[in-house]
């Protein structure tokens, strides 16, 4: 019965011979359900398994919505100053080149015009990988370009919010982006060209106080965090005990504030469908 017993004590295999398993191979998603990394992908990031969809950032939205992943994108090189000289744990200038390294992007926000379904659409996606989709000065200057980009060119404009809100780094300058993107999209609404808001998991604080609450429709994916303060603020301010849920896209569809919820892999078409009817264009 010597078989499985050890005849030599320890580990003796060397570190750079172990095998381990590459990471991003598998996803596991809140419910627990294990999917497999590439299927995840083939499905919009979509889980098969219980429908939950992972939060994704501009590089995933565009390349669902715009054809062939085609599109040019604007202000690509605009990025934040450390303007207040700002430190908390760091200095807000280290954060920034931080998040700029670590996520191969310029800001929390990407701006690009292309063709979906063959007709031009802008589309503003957020990324809440940079320091946690937060909006400050850049952020909001993009947004407002991009809105010009639209009335200029007279095409439908599209905003993907994935915020946590506004970015304390940035004090005032960022709270003055939510009364700047708000006049922008007043502007737009003037001219007559359609603006179409997306929340997405999460949509919350300054975001959800401005542009993400001001389309002409309104809609997000399922399960997707919609509020301005976290639930215990909210109690803390009310003094009631607050329902289930009552931040999920659901809860926020339910009592109006949402036009319609839509599953990522329906999002192009629903969105197309849209611009179609209240531009009064035949049905792509």
């Amino acid at each position: 019965m010597a078989w499985f017993k050890r005849t030599e004590k320890g580990i003796t295999t060397a570190t750079e011979d172990k095998k381990d398993v590459p990471k991003g191979l598998w996803y596991k998603s809140p419910t627990g359900k294990i999917v497999d990394a590439d299927e995840l992908a083939k499905n919009f990031y979509v889980s098969p398994e219980d429908g939950y969809h992972v939060r994704i950032g501009s590089k995933e939205y565009f390349n669902i919505l715009f054809d062939n992943n085609e599109f040019k994108e604007l202000d690509k090189d605009m990025t934040s100053k450390d303007t207040l000289k700002f430190v908390d744990t760091k200095k807000y200038g280290d954060r920034l080149k931080d998040a700029m390294e670590k996520t191969k992007l310029k800001d929390a926000v990407r701006t690009a015009v292309g063709k979906s379904k063959g007709k031009d659409i802008v589309i503003a996606c957020m990324d809440f990988s940079f320091i946690g989709g937060s909006m400050g000065a850049v952020v909001g200057e993009k947004i407002a370009r991009a809105i010009d980009h639209s009335i200029k060119n007279k095409i439908p404009f599209l905003m993907i919010s994935k915020s946590g809100g506004a970015r304390m780094m940035e004090a005032a300058y960022s709270l003055m982006q939510l009364a700047k993107t708000s006049a922008k999209l007043a502007q737009l609404a003037d001219a007559g060209i359609p603006y179409i808001s997306l929340c997405t998991d999460p949509t919350t604080g300054g975001t959800t106080a401005s542009y993400a609450m001001l389309g002409d429709v309104n809609i997000s994916e399922p399960g997707a965090l919609i509020g301005f303060a976290g639930p215990r603020v909210v109690k803390d301010t009310t003094g009631k005990d607050l329902p289930e849920g009552f931040q999920t896209a659901e809860f926020v569809l339910e009592h109006g504030f949402l036009d319609f919820i839509t599953p990522r892999k329906e999002l192009k078409d629903k969105i197309n469908l849209y611009l179609d009817l209240i531009q009064n264009q035949p049905i792509r």
